[in-house]
């Protein structure tokens, strides 16, 4: 009980003094994981209005389909990616493997699923109440996508909530493309899992306990967001 409680204490000092470790890890992981992020949304959004304004044929397979990705294992879409920016693969040239850049296409292939899914979602329900007003005002497609987007900014500021928690606790794909080097790849989790392989609990608390803050401040920001846009309305 006194280690535990020592490790817990060491892993505040830690975080107080702002450990230059803890301080590099941390922002390359926010870095990594906003920069997944924007990228996924502007993907993922878009897509999810687009698909829930247009019909076309194979519209349901594709929905089934993007709903069942958000349960793919994420060590797949790392090895998918390794393969894909490896010497042998066709993006090889590019010498994106084990930099930032490749745990950002990593996670953007994880999350973009999980955003448009339930992005589409919430769309869905909100184009059944707008859609003949929109028809009758003889709107085009794009007109309602933006009319869409705009009016369920609350339920989509969710989405990308749930794309940043799934992003920013990922460690398989962020291990299998960034290979977890020292001042150049090591995020919160795998830095986690290292630290606690060798035994360094401090350090590892110290990490979990910024991982777990920063789940936390982006819910209140969240929750900050919506209520103001409440009172607004009001």
């Amino acid at each position: 009980m006194s280690e535990l409680w020592s490790g817990i204490t060491q892993a505040f000092w830690l975080i107080v003094t702002l450990n230059a470790d803890l301080v590099e890890i941390t922002l390359l992981s926010l870095r990594v994981t906003l920069s997944a992020l924007g990228i996924a949304c502007l993907i993922s959004l878009p897509w999810a209005a687009l698909i829930t304004v247009r019909r076309f044929r194979f519209r349901r397979i594709l929905i089934a389909i993007l709903n069942a990705l958000m349960g793919l294992p994420p060590v797949v879409v790392g090895l998918i990616v390794y393969v894909l920016l490896s010497r042998a693969g066709p993006f090889g040239v590019l010498g994106l493997l084990f930099t930032p850049t490749a745990m950002i296409i990593a996670q953007v292939l994880i999350i973009v699923p999980l955003i448009t899914s339930i992005a589409h979602q919430s769309l869905r329900d909100l184009w059944v109440e707008y859609h003949d007003m929109l028809i009758s005002m003889n709107t085009t497609q794009w007109q309602r996508v933006k009319t869409l987007l705009w009016d369920s900014r609350r339920a989509l500021l969710t989405a990308s909530l749930a794309g940043f928690g799934r992003g920013i606790g990922e460690v398989g794909a962020i291990m299998i493309v960034g290979g977890n080097i020292d001042h150049a790849t090591r995020v919160l989790t795998t830095a986690i899992a290292l630290e606690t392989g060798r035994g360094d609990f401090a350090l590892a608390l110290g990490l979990g306990f910024i991982l777990i803050a920063l789940a936390i401040a982006v819910n209140l920001a969240i929750h900050g967001l919506s209520h103001t846009e409440r009172e607004g309305r009001w």
